[in-house]
């Protein structure tokens, strides 16, 4: 008995199996590869990182194990990681001196005068000169307002000091109009005014840098369908300029509230005395007083514990404030 075989129709013969898909070596996935091919594609601009990573890791990261003479009792010329261990015993120290609790006032006080007015003159001085349509004005106001910029520390606290002197050019001005002179450098209530002062002076025009960029960004259509509406330039610059620059407002606000507890050493230490102390003595000038000068370095180490600690709480909750209200965050 035989059978016969019917060949089907052409064009409906059935698809030949699928081949199964080769299986990688080793593992790799997609993501591990592309990673390696652009590495090696890109490696000149990767190699640009080195040197960055290895600053802060010599420098921000490797210091970190000295925290541990915070809880361990430090005698200079002895092991780097302490004597012996002396739990919170140096916490419990600068949680009960007073002299501390003025210097942390002092910190908040000056921290916050700085952010508050600090932050917001560059994007002031930035929309002003974006508003500006001279190029040879705008160019040199730019160059006038960024030159503080390059000047150290030690040299903006000498003019401070030169120039708030008892014989110096703002006493000079003051006696013109029958003032006396004021002792600015000696005084408690004025070493506040003049540190954000200067803090402005140095850094008011630099900070409109990255403002200013971040205007170059925004669409000149936005600016010509507000025209349309008939917005004035004010109402331009609050419905289209502000809401554009804003990711770069967020992300330095919160740089700036990172670094909120780390006023300024360098010009405070310049610029305050043993009688501007009430006002002046800020929580890093008083660690390098305990930890250098008086050799107290544990609980210096302790204070800057405490402090670094506060300043973590302080860019994290910022961060999460802005993703969750503004929708712009730094992470």
């Amino acid at each position: 008995m035989s059978t016969s075989t019917t060949s089907a129709p052409p064009g409906t013969e059935d698809p030949p199996p699928a081949r199964a898909a080769p299986r990688r070596r080793g593992g790799r996935t997609p993501a591990r590869t592309g990673w390696r091919r652009a590495l090696r594609r890109d490696w000149q601009l990767y190699s640009l990182a080195i040197l960055p990573l290895l600053f802060f890791l010599v420098f921000r990261y490797l210091p970190m194990i000295g925290n541990v003479i915070a809880f361990r009792r430090f005698e200079p010329g002895g092991s780097i990681f302490g004597e012996e261990w002396v739990g919170l015993r140096y916490v419990q120290m600068f949680l009960s001196d007073p002299t501390f609790w003025q210097v942390f006032r002092n910190t908040l006080w000056i921290g916050g005068l700085t952010l508050l007015f600090c932050f917001p003159i560059p994007i002031v001085l930035a929309l002003l000169l974006n508003e500006v349509r001279r190029r040879s004005l705008k160019r040199f106001v730019q160059s006038v307002s960024y030159l503080p910029h390059f000047l150290s520390i030690v040299i903006v606290a000498g003019i401070t000091l030169q120039m708030l002197a008892s014989d110096g050019p703002v006493n000079h001005v003051l006696g013109w109009f029958g003032h006396e002179p004021i002792r600015f450098i000696q005084e408690p209530e004025w070493f506040r005014t003049i540190y954000v002062g200067s803090e402005i002076w140095q850094t008011a025009g630099w900070g409109t840098i990255l403002y200013l960029a971040a205007l170059t960004t925004i669409d000149e259509d936005l600016y010509e369908a507000a025209r349309i509406d008939g917005a004035n330039r004010w109402q331009q610059i609050w419905h289209v300029t502000l809401p554009g620059i804003r990711p770069t407002m967020v992300t330095l606000l919160i740089l700036n509230i990172g670094t909120f507890m780390a006023v300024g050493f360098e010009k405070v230490l310049l610029l305050y005395n043993p009688l501007t102390y009430p006002t002046a003595d800020v929580i890093s000038t008083y660690v390098y007083r305990a930890g250098v000068e008086s050799n107290s370095f544990s609980y210096a180490a302790a204070i800057g514990l405490f402090e670094a600690i506060i300043g973590l709480v302080l860019i994290t909750s910022a961060n999460q404030l802005s993703r969750r209200t503004v929708g712009t965050s730094l992470w």
